[in-house]
């Protein structure tokens, strides 16, 4: 009879204990409270089983959260992987300097959303902020950023996808370092400018890398909290109210804690099939070296 080696079950089970307890259970509680009704004041619970997820879907302010998480993903993804690309492909050109701007672009990420949104507060004070004053010098009004229901959503985006630069820049000057240079130097002999190369091999050899970039940065977008509470708290009447602000008012200003976890799982459930959407695209269009 084969001897059960249990070493590797010791040294992995203080892994498994941690995501029990800090993941699953969490998860599963969740699940359980979205079919209950929560007393806020005696902690009671009474089984309404899908009641709190009808009452989501008959929810108009529910759905016009939805819609602004949606705006929100599409503000702040496209523009991070396309400007942090950018900014990764000039620092790749540039080597002797790669080490001073990687450091400094990292530094957003190494700061807390909490003091990166008191950043921006200033900066985007209608009377005395930076980017009205660089408005006003070209004889341009600059708007109310964080109270204008216009521009609140775009102001957060902006703060967001600096916040996320340095992360984004790290990993494709990564994804740069694996691309053979021969490649490229076999296209220049060819007659391939700079533009033909980035297209036919540069971006081809990234793909991975985007691909990565572009799930990542969905998941964030999805989960981003911080800087919307600090910055505009889902305001003005209601311009940043994403889903998971949506569900903290609910679970910690309302303590309606069944039907936060309903939303919890539907949010859960979105971003599942987001990354599942992204997985089969990327079946088609990444290409692994």
């Amino acid at each position: 009879m084969r001897r059960i080696d249990w070493l590797p079950w010791l040294l992995l089970s203080p892994t498994v204990l941690l995501l029990a307890i800090f993941v699953v259970y969490p998860a599963l509680y969740s699940i359980y409270l979205s079919t209950q009704n929560v007393d806020p004041f005696t902690h009671r619970t009474i089984f309404v089983g899908w009641e709190n997820y009808l009452e989501l879907a008959e929810s108009a302010e529910y759905w016009k959260s939805l819609k602004v998480s949606l705006l929100f993903t599409l503000y702040t993804v496209i523009p991070s992987i396309v400007v942090s690309l950018a900014v990764a492909l000039a620092l790749n050109a540039k080597p002797y300097i790669n080490g001073f701007f990687r450091t400094l672009f990292l530094m957003p990420v190494a700061v807390s959303s909490a003091m990166a949104a008191m950043l921006w507060i200033f900066l985007y004070n209608p009377t005395a902020g930076f980017l009205n004053y660089v408005l006003s010098t070209a004889g341009v009004v600059g708007p109310n950023w964080l109270a204008d229901p216009t521009w609140s959503l775009v102001a957060v985006a902006i703060a967001t996808v600096w916040k996320e630069l340095g992360f984004n820049v790290i990993f494709f000057l990564a994804g740069l370092a694996s691309v053979p240079p021969e490649l490229n130097e076999a296209a220049r002999i060819d007659g391939a400018n700079a533009w033909q190369r980035f297209w036919r091999v540069t971006l081809p050899m990234l793909s991975p890398t985007v691909f990565f970039v572009g799930v990542v940065s969905v998941i964030h977008s999805f989960e981003s909290f911080g800087q919307i509470h600090i910055l505009t708290r889902g305001g003005p009447a209601g311009a940043t109210n994403v889903l998971v602000y949506s569900l903290y008012r609910d679970a910690f200003e309302n303590f309606r804690s069944g039907f936060a976890s309903a939303q919890a799982v539907i949010l859960f459930a979105i971003i599942l099939a987001a990354t599942f959407v992204q997985f089969r695209i990327g079946q088609k269009r990444v290409h692994y070296a």
